[in-house]
């Protein structure tokens, strides 16, 4: 990874609602090309995170800055892979048109010049391995096709950054696999910043080069050797947490929400607990 301008610059960063504070004083730089994971429990302000960085959410306090500049909607520097969510079966939408919506048509697009806009479409698609589906009626497609088709719309415009919102939700593990190797080759291949949310850090741990990990209001960033620790997860959570090694997988036991049983990560700055 080359020591060049950071891609996503938070300095003294907040989000409040209300009396709620999701992060406070939050400091972070993503790297061309690094992965970093953003973990936590539900309502800890992953997806916020997300919605700011695509200008989508006014921060509290502090600065934020992508590619150099204030996050703003449908920017072909930014390109955004949402959870997967199944179609209607009879929804009269192709594959191909799914990514077609990347440049027109809903709130992420960038409008692309349309004369070479096919062309890009389907190289692509075929840069996903989706060509054989991409005619297909999208609501008969498996989700991990479906996956493969927004990861090709989130690559419409070249972009410097990718933003993940739990991509493999839903997905089987084999899929799971094949769509965090799609967003791995990106980042390897065009020096892409990934911003990586997910409950649960096993299928992309040996992705991960630093996580984010955020929990009521408090917040550490390191490699998932520094963060995942026992130690510190019973510092952001205030209840002794026990995080277990088995097998090449991260089990994490005894945080307060069970749906969060099992994570893991690679990066941080050892000392840094952000407080709310």
């Amino acid at each position: 990874m080359t020591a060049t301008t950071p891609t996503i610059r938070l300095r003294s960063a907040a989000l409040h609602f209300g009396h709620r504070h999701l992060w406070d004083d939050l400091t972070l730089d993503v790297a061309p090309g690094e992965f970093l994971a953003v973990l936590g429990p539900n309502g800890s302000g992953k997806t916020s995170l997300l919605k700011v960085l695509l200008g989508l959410q006014d921060i509290s306090a502090g600065t934020v800055e992508v590619c150099g500049r204030t996050p703003r909607r449908g920017s072909s520097l930014v390109g955004y892979i949402p959870q997967q969510k199944s179609f209607d079966r009879d929804l009269p939408l192709r594959g191909r048109d799914l990514v077609r919506l990347g440049l027109d048509g809903h709130r992420w697009g960038i409008g692309l010049p349309r004369r070479g806009a096919s062309a890009r479409i389907t190289e692509v698609i075929e840069s996903v391995g989706a060509s054989p589906y991409a005619g297909s009626p999208i609501g008969v497609l498996s989700g991990g096709e479906q996956q493969r088709l927004r990861i090709a719309q989130a690559l419409l415009g070249d972009p410097r950054v990718l933003l993940c919102d739990e991509p493999l939700l839903s997905l089987d593990l084999q899929h799971q696999q094949a769509v965090s190797a799609l967003i791995d080759a990106r980042r390897r291949e065009a020096d892409t910043s990934v911003v990586f949310v997910s409950h649960e850090i096993n299928p992309i741990l040996p992705m991960v080069d630093r996580v984010v990990y955020l929990v009521g209001g408090r917040w550490a960033v390191g490699t998932p050797d520094e963060v995942i620790t026992g130690e510190r997860l019973s510092q952001l959570y205030g209840t002794e947490v026990d995080v277990l090694r088995v097998r090449g997988r991260i089990v994490i036991v005894g945080a307060p929400d069970d749906a969060h049983a099992e994570q893991g990560g690679h990066h941080h700055h050892p000392d840094r607990v952000g407080t709310t």
